[in-house]
């Protein structure tokens, strides 16, 4: 370390402060010839190596996807079969997540121990009944088992840390019983390629974006809590969580020969669906630097596509649905339907709409037989009102206008008889 020099000033100056020095405290000590040309030789066998094994990954990229497709289709858990259950249901399947993406990030595991661990606990509660007080009991063993299957030895999680997670809940030998159980209801296939080994192979040819990879991941960890993707293919899944993030980060899509280009967009919507309220454990772990904060990022998408103002869509009209007409069988062939007319000698007053009368004469049941509306019988009604008209008449000529008018229908009436007119 060296001390800077102090400066001149009327101030008192302060000898505690100090620089450090960017010399190194222990001399490197250089390389020979021969160790240099070793280092040399030993990047070029590494460049070589990677070449080679890229060719060889090409020559077998077919064959290695087709293998995955299969298994894919025979490692896929069915949904309904998950419905039948008679004690566990799917709001239970939030909380059982949480815990193992709690427990998965505690033990530092791999990506693929997740995915794998969901799979297998998919796949048992699709052939076994399980209880509701052993379905926490499962999530463990499945998790166990995917860290055995994936995971190097010292990342493998023990019975008693499990048992601690769990809080004692279950003892020793019921992990162990609950692991051997899983496998003999599995026939012993715990292998299954999931979505993130589909994402590996989709972005194969592109340069190294962790960003996008990242947020494809939290897409699909997204996509593990919901009933609607655990009878999705890994490849349909993979290739349509990474075409959105891809939308969400502005990212350019694939070209249309690639394989990852062929995704199912209905499988996209229904991601991009899901994506509003997602787990606050899953939140906070893509929060953090290690996963490039994609969950805050996410965030801010959503927030602007919320506030972004949708066009106006006018209501769309109903539509009319035809009704089949009956035919008419009267004598005079089709018509135009008409109001039935009122007898030619009515009181004084225009024809309006009859008020229901509240007097005895309706409730009188010894008249029934005579029909109603027969002028001179003594217990029908009086004619309503004539009503006041709503336009009053500011000029002779059309008050006497409306009077000829009203005098000409009463000279000619229309006889009761006719009830259509017809038209040919």
């Amino acid at each position: 370390m060296a001390y800077q020099q102090r400066p001149t000033s009327s101030f008192q100056p302060c000898d505690s402060y100090f620089v450090e020095s960017y010399e190194p405290e222990f001399p490197v000590p250089r390389l020979g010839p021969k160790e240099h040309a070793k280092l040399i030789a030993r990047e070029r066998q590494y460049a070589m190596a990677d070449e080679m094994s890229k060719k060889v990954s090409d020559e077998y990229q077919d064959d290695i996807l087709a293998q995955m497709l299969v298994m894919d289709s025979a490692t896929l858990p069915d949904v309904d079969s998950i419905d039948i259950q008679t004690e566990i249901q799917w709001f239970m399947r939030p909380y059982l997540l949480d815990f193992l993406t709690e427990a998965h990030t505690a033990f530092q595991l791999m990506p693929t121990t997740l995915f794998l661990a969901v799979n297998l606990l998919d796949r048992y509660c699709s052939k076994r009944v399980v209880y509701k007080r052993h379905y926490q009991l499962v999530g463990c063993a499945a998790l166990l088992i995917a860290a055995k299957y994936v995971d190097k030895k010292d990342r493998v999680p023990t019975i008693k840390e499990l048992k601690s997670m769990c809080c004692s809940l279950y003892e020793d030998d019921m992990f162990i019983q609950m692991e051997w159980h899983v496998l003999q209801t599995l026939s012993w296939t715990i292998g299954h390629p999931t979505v993130d080994s589909f994402l590996q192979l989709a972005v194969i040819d592109t340069p190294y974006d962790p960003e996008m990879e990242h947020m494809a991941l939290y897409i699909l960890e997204i996509s593990l809590f919901h009933r609607d993707f655990v009878s999705k293919h890994s490849s349909d899944l993979a290739r349509a969580s990474l075409a959105l993030a891809r939308c969400i980060l502005n990212r350019p899509q694939p070209r249309n020969n690639d394989w990852a280009s062929t995704y199912d967009s209905l499988t996209l919507v229904n991601l991009s669906q899901h994506l509003v309220q997602p787990s606050q454990v899953l939140a906070r772990k893509y929060s953090s630097a290690h996963y490039s904060r994609v969950s805050k990022i996410l965030e801010q998408f959503l927030a602007h596509q919320a506030s972004v103002p949708k066009p106006y869509s006018p209501p769309t009209p109903p539509s009319d649905v035809p009704t089949e007409s009956k035919p008419y069988n009267g004598e005079i062939g089709l018509a135009t339907p008409q109001k039935s007319q009122y007898p030619a000698s009515l009181p004084n007053g225009y024809l309006t709409p009859p008020i229901t009368p509240d007097n005895d004469a309706f409730n009188n049941t010894d008249n029934a037989n005579v029909p109603r509306g027969v002028p001179g019988h003594p217990h029908l009604c009086p004619s309503s009102p004539t009503p006041v008209p709503a336009v009053q008449y500011s000029q002779p000529h059309l008050q006497v206008q409306d009077q000829n008018l009203y005098t000409q229908h009463s000279r000619y009436p229309q006889h009761a008889g006719v009830g259509y007119n017809p038209v040919y």
